[in-house]
């Protein structure tokens, strides 16, 4: 039987659950959309729209829309590790945004009790004008914490970041990678009770990474709830014992790690093209992508 014959949820809703310990994620019934742009747009025409959007009149659409999330409904426990799978464009960075009130749903509602970070575009929030040392102040102003408190570990946060020389430089000075850097070192360092990981653990050397795994598997021991979107199946292994496995917008499974692995690979299997499977082309790719990037 294909593996996308049956969906075969187990886990999801919203309930509290049998442990009658209160969740602290809940996605509850998630819809989102967003349009399609089926032309190209004259810069008269977007001038148009931007006044119409500035005046609070509504920009007419073509009707038609993509939809990222599809009812998306689960909930996770304090100190649960769920990792959430999928091809690209599943809507596993949707989820997170979302979540993480980045974005807001079309259906549905979303809910995070704690305090929590998010690993999504390392650097993105920054203010480029501003240096690293400016900026770990913002940042953390942002997730509530005063300059008083962010001056006992400030220095850990230099430190981890292991870009010392470049704190008092403004952010648009910065490679793509140090400013990865310095936003790793300040999520992991404001102390947060729920962490969304996407796909930024890769930040870094192989050194640096190594540092900021076990930094990850630190806070995992320190009973931290995880949420992990990552291509590399051997990152969900370590650090997930749960996974969702979305499937253009849809959850498709929701169950132990092995088993949703298991079925996602299969399902991968089933897809590809025959005429490259076991080819020396595609094993040498494989060979060259390495073990971060299994599906």
């Amino acid at each position: 039987m294909s593996a996308l014959a049956e969906p075969m949820v187990a886990g999801s809703g919203v309930a509290t659950g049998a442990t009658g310990v209160a969740p602290v994620v809940i996605a509850d019934g998630i819809w989102k959309s967003y349009p399609r742009q089926t032309y190209r747009l004259s810069l008269k025409h977007d001038a148009r729209r931007l006044v119409r959007q500035l005046r609070g009149q509504a920009v007419q659409q073509d009707g038609r829309s993509f939809w990222a999330l599809r009812d998306i409904s689960f909930t996770v426990r304090p100190g649960e590790s769920l990792a959430v799978i999928g091809r690209n464009g599943s809507g596993k960075s949707t989820l997170f945004k979302v979540l993480c009130g980045i974005t807001t749903p079309a259906r549905g509602s979303s809910a995070v009790h704690g305090r929590f970070a998010a690993m999504i575009s390392l650097g993105a929030g920054f203010i480029r004008e501003r240096t690293g040392r400016e900026n770990i102040y913002l940042t953390a102003a942002i997730h509530g914490w005063e300059p008083h408190q962010v001056e006992p570990i400030i220095d850990d946060i230099i430190a981890f970041a292991e870009i010392p020389d470049f704190m008092d430089v403004p952010v648009k000075r910065y490679s793509s990678g140090m400013g990865a850097r310095l936003g790793f070192s300040i999520a992991v360092h404001i102390a947060p009770e729920i962490l969304f990981i996407d796909e930024a653990l890769s930040v870094g050397d192989a050194g640096f990474r190594k540092k900021c795994l076990d930094r990850i598997f630190q806070m995992k021991a320190e009973g931290r709830t995880i949420l992990l979107v990552s291509h590399s199946a051997e990152m969900v292994r370590l650090l997930c014992e749960r996974a969702i496995w979305l499937h253009q917008g849809r959850m498709r499974l929701d169950g132990p790690t092995p088993e949703v692995l298991a079925r996602y690979s299969e399902f991968l299997k089933e897809s590809e093209d025959p005429g490259q499977r076991g080819s020396k082309h595609e094993e040498r790719i494989e060979r060259a992508m390495g073990t971060d990037a299994d599906f």
